[in-house]
């Protein structure tokens, strides 16, 4: 048993179930009790936390009980001796006693018998740091200086205390003589317990003679310490760097190391936005306060302009042999990680790398007997991972049940001092808090990512399916946030949807792109800034800043789009469909270029994602390597996400009292409904900025022949389609040479282009640039008839006339099919929400001879 006063021993009832089990070893078993209780405890109160064991598994208590005797026989001979020891034991006890102030007294050295103050004893005594070095047991680096006045009150009760044999009686637990009684204000001190006997103490003395060079084994639990670097994997569950600590039995010192230079990367990335960074410090501060509420840990933060120097100074304070960190894919991350990797080997020191923010790693994916045929589509990249992909995704790891601790922590800066949710001042000193909705919207925690996913397997996803586009019902599952910042795991969302029976493959399919994503950025990391078709790069855009402004507050004059873009400012987030609507509104419409979309949705988003936006805008803009085969009309296509106007009552409350059909195009409101609802266009809601939406899209399409013909190419004469350059590394991966052989790609001369995914509408107005005609007219127009079949169909369940009416229609369909059938004739169509905007006989729709061609 624990003497009173002191900490209580922990709970390890779960570490013996375990051992019983053949979970763990028994060595295992007693080193992490080692690391976890320190060699003095481990010594004192083994046999009573194992006292269950003796009877009931008599064999393992001895052979633990065998390692305990074996580890303490082979110590090193620099340990304290008993007498030393006993020293420690009291100034333990004198550490944690409760106590006021009194005056100065001191006690009786046992060794030299003379007088010394508590605060020498305490420096006299030596410990054992975590790598077997001694150290004062006071080190101001590892605790707190203890209070001169408890010093001097508890060392006035020891003045009693004058010979060893004293100091005898009370660490062995026998009775004192009245007047050595320990106490403070009438409080007893603890007593200190041990189980040591005469022939320990021998032992012990022979061991304090032994040689400084005595061939003595290393102990074996005095290992270093292990950092882990938390970057974005900011959880406990299924965190294979943590587990992997964990798994070498060594103290753990969690990190954070923040640079913006190296995060925000180069050639205006802007891979850190304002939201992101916001996020970021509510991420941190949980995933902190979770350490030290599950195992008394926390998070050691620092700043610095390099992380690699910061690294290197952080083993050297600690003595950490070990950092282990989970992968992360950007190309210039990657590179500082292999900077960081080399620097770290120089200083004696190994940087391992694990793989969980993706489903499938980006640099392990070949193209190897799929071809490059539909590069850019997620049905090429499934294809490629399943046939080339080695390694299993598998299960989602657990928490750990305990983080054994460093016995000292090095130096932290506090979290603010971070600057990563710092606010503006105004000029008069008041604080802009820009972040305020934004806190009030999301939950940073771990917790609030399973809470989210939670709440959409139960709820959202049976309507995933044909509803996703909704933006006024939670039918999506909010966690791309958390996905950004690994507080909840690719592998945790799918294992989680499996295992709910509830595994949409349209929902799952969004795991795929946000890896096809990471692909493609390896492939192309210029993406952000530089169109993957060459060709565009000279295409013409506006430069109407004045449009630019009001697309980003949400004053367009275009209900959907200004709603979508005020909940963006306000909350860091839009649904995939409003980022659809908003990207086709400002490239097709407004003609700004799609880097403006992707700073701005870099630095707003709190899911901003670099490979996510680049390859996103760039598919939106025209220049990805698989352009949108659609555009989404601001008016019509609010038909499909908000056809009641709820959304845009939420976001644009000054419209809130026009009716449905005119909620999403005000302009077309009767001057009476206007004035009833409370609203002057051009006063409290803004006018169009653009008004011609036909001719605005006509003149996108103008630029895009315009620059294909200019740049005929990167044109494929056989199918019309664009081309653009291979990287040598997708090149090497498709030959089959995984080591990129640069005989085999140099022996080529010229560019190797390759043809890719091009809208249809794009290659038939480059053969018929003065056509007025657009057979492939890819924008949308929306679920126009949507309350038309939703009024039908209740009619249809609640009115026996209307349904009577509904089955002979039925019946005549199914008549009519069947007659058609038999007699050869082809089938009808359907007339109901299916425009075919493909003609029959599309010239656009053969497969090119050759997948890719050499270009002098």
């Amino acid at each position: 048993m624990e003497s009173p006063g002191l900490p209580p021993l922990p709970d390890i009832s779960d570490m013996k179930r375990q051992l019983v089990e053949g979970e763990i070893g028994a060595e295992e078993f007693f080193c992490v009790l080692v690391s976890t209780l320190g060699e003095h405890r481990t010594y004192r109160h083994l046999p009573d936390l194992l006292h269950s064991l003796r009877h009931g598994h008599p064999a393992l208590y001895g052979r633990i009980m065998d390692i305990q005797r074996e580890y303490f026989l082979q110590m090193p001979s620099d340990l304290p001796t008993y007498e030393e020891e006993l020293q420690i034991a009291i100034a333990l006890s004198l550490e944690e006693a409760p106590s006021s102030a009194g005056p100065s007294c001191t006690i009786q050295d046992p060794i030299s018998n003379s007088s010394i103050s508590f605060a020498e004893a305490a420096k006299k005594s030596t410990v054992l740091n975590s790598n077997g070095d001694q150290k004062p047991s006071t080190n101001a680096k590892c605790k707190n200086t203890h209070d001169d006045l408890t010093t001097i009150e508890l060392s006035k009760n020891l003045s009693k205390l004058h010979t060893a044999d004293h100091l005898d009686n009370l660490y062995t637990g026998q009775p004192e003589p009245e007047d050595c009684v320990l106490n403070c204000d009438g409080r007893d001190v603890f007593k200190i317990m041990s189980p040591i006997t005469k022939a320990d103490k021998m032992k012990r003395s022979r061991r304090g003679r032994r040689k400084k060079n005595s061939s003595v084994p290393k102990n074996p639990v005095l290992v270093k310490p292990v950092v882990v670097w938390f970057r974005r994997d900011l959880r406990l569950h299924d965190n294979p760097a943590l587990i992997a600590a964990l798994e070498l039995g060594a103290p753990i010192i969690p990190a954070f190391l923040w640079s913006l230079g190296e995060e925000m990367g180069q050639n205006y990335t802007l891979a850190t936005g304002g939201a992101t960074k916001y996020w970021l410090h509510h991420a941190l501060f949980n995933l902190n306060l979770a350490l030290a509420q599950s195992y008394g840990s926390h998070i050691v933060f620092r700043v610095n302009d390099s992380c690699a120097d910061e690294l290197v100074r952080l083993v050297q304070e600690t003595g950490a042999g070990t950092v282990l960190v989970n992968a992360v894919y950007e190309p210039w991350l990657k590179d500082r990680d292999d900077l960081i990797s080399e620097t770290l080997k120089k200083h004696g020191a190994m940087f391992t790398k694990y793989h969980s923010y993706c489903l499938y790693e980006p640099y392990s994916v070949s193209t190897e007997g799929v071809g490059l045929r539909g590069i850019g589509s997620v049905s090429h990249f499934m294809s490629c991972c399943e046939r080339n992909y080695s390694s299993l995704i598998g299960d989602p790891l657990d928490a750990p049940t305990s983080l054994p601790l460093p016995s000292c922590w090095p130096e932290s800066m506090e979290l603010e001092r971070l600057n990563l949710a710092k606010m503006p001042r105004r000029k008069d000193g008041t604080v802009v808090d820009w972040a305020a909705t934004i806190r009030k919207s999301w939950d940073f925690s771990e917790d609030g990512a399973y809470t989210c996913l939670g709440n959409f397997l139960d709820n959202g996803i049976k309507h995933y399916d044909k509803e996703s586009g909704r933006a006024d019902k939670p039918y999506t599952s909010h966690i791309s946030p958390y996905l950004h910042f690994g507080q909840i795991s690719p592998k945790t969302v799918l294992h989680e949807a499996y295992f709910t029976k509830k595994s949409v493959p349209k929902f799952l399919r969004k795991l795929a792109w946000r890896d096809l994503a990471y692909w493609l950025l390896v492939l192309f990391p210029d993406m952000h800034v530089e169109p993957v078709r060459p060709a565009y790069k000279s295409q013409r855009w506006s430069s109407d800043l004045s449009h630019l402004q009001a697309w980003q507050k949400g004053m367009t004059g275009y209900p959907l789009v200004d709603a979508a873009m005020r909940e963006l400012w306000l909350t860091g987030w839009m649904c995939n469909y409003a980022r659809h609507v908003v990207a086709s509104f400002l490239v097709a419409y407004l003609h700004l270029h799609w880097i403006h979309g992707y700073r701005w949705f870099q630095d707003t988003l709190v899911d901003a994602d670099v490979a996510i936006n680049a390859m996103m805008w760039q598919n939106g803009g025209m220049s990805g390597l698989d352009h949108w085969n659609f555009v989404m009309h601001p008016v019509d296509a609010a038909m499909t996400c908000d056809p009641y106007g709820s959304y845009v009552r939420k976001w644009c409350p000054e419209l809130a009292g026009l009716p449905d059909e005119y909620i999403h195009k005000p302009w077309k409101s009767p001057p009476s409904q206007l004035r009833r609802a409370g609203i002057a266009l051009g006063q409290n809601y803004p006018h169009r900025i653009v008004v011609d939406l036909e001719e605005r899209r006509e003149q996108s399409l103008r630029d895009v022949v315009e620059v294909r013909r200019k740049h005929c190419e990167y044109v494929d004469k056989v199918s019309g389609s664009d081309m653009v350059s291979i990287p040598d590394q997708l090149l090497a991966l498709t030959l089959g040479c995984p080591d990129g052989d640069d005989d085999v790609i140099k022996s080529s001369t010229g560019q190797v282009l390759l043809p890719v995914i091009t809208r249809k509408e794009f290659k038939y107005k480059t053969l018929q640039p003065d056509a007025k005609d657009n057979p492939y007219n890819t924008v949308l127009k929306g679920y126009v008839s949507r309350k038309r079949d939703e009024t039908i169909a209740y009619m249809n369940e609640r009115h026996f006339t209307a349904s009577t009416i509904n089955e002979g229609a039925q019946m005549y369909e199914r008549r009519e099919r069947t007659t058609r059938i038999i007699e050869g004739l082809p089938q009808m169509r359907d007339p109901r929400n299916k425009s075919r905007r493909t003609p029959s006989g599309d010239p656009f729709s053969t497969i090119p001879p050759g997948y890719f061609h050499l270009a002098n």
